[in-house]
């Protein structure tokens, strides 16, 4: 038992030299390419005549932001009594059962409220505008499960 340990512990030391031994080689043998490199640049572009790079311009991906429009948020509810909240899901993974669950908790916590459960047709990335044009008319709260 006591010779199966001390045989594993020689091979992993091994293991460790000949690790340390490749890295060794790569680094000089990268030294030396790199080396080899410069020296033919040098043998290539005599001493006396210098090179020139042509001139290139970089543009900036950023650009410039637009000016923010600040606008006031939405003024709040003064009771939820005889109001109607829409609950909508976009799509998003679990917002079914978070609005699920939102719409037991109104229900069971306000039961003066009308709950809407919908379901955008747009998902995330698009405007249901039916659905937009239901809840201008008939909401006056919105919760929207957009996820994360």
């Amino acid at each position: 038992m006591n010779l199966d340990k001390n045989t594993e512990e020689s091979r992993m030391k091994l293991r460790i030299a000949v690790i340390v031994i490749l890295c060794i080689g790569f680094c000089c043998s990268f030294a030396t390419v790199s080396n080899q490199a410069s020296a033919q640049a040098d043998k290539a572009t005599p001493a006396s005549k210098s090179v020139v790079m042509p001139k290139i311009t970089v543009l900036s991906p950023l650009g410039t932001p637009a000016p923010i429009q600040l606008k006031p948020q939405a003024p709040r509810l003064n009771t939820l009594d005889g109001k109607t909240i829409y609950l909508v899901n976009t799509g998003y993974i679990g917002t079914d059962r978070l609005m699920n669950v939102m719409t037991d908790w109104f229900k069971a916590n306000y039961p003066k409220t009308n709950v809407a459960y919908r379901v955008s047709k747009g998902g995330m990335t698009n405007v249901d505008k039916e659905l937009w044009a239901e809840i201008g008319e008939k909401a006056d709260a919105v919760v929207l499960g957009l996820g994360h």
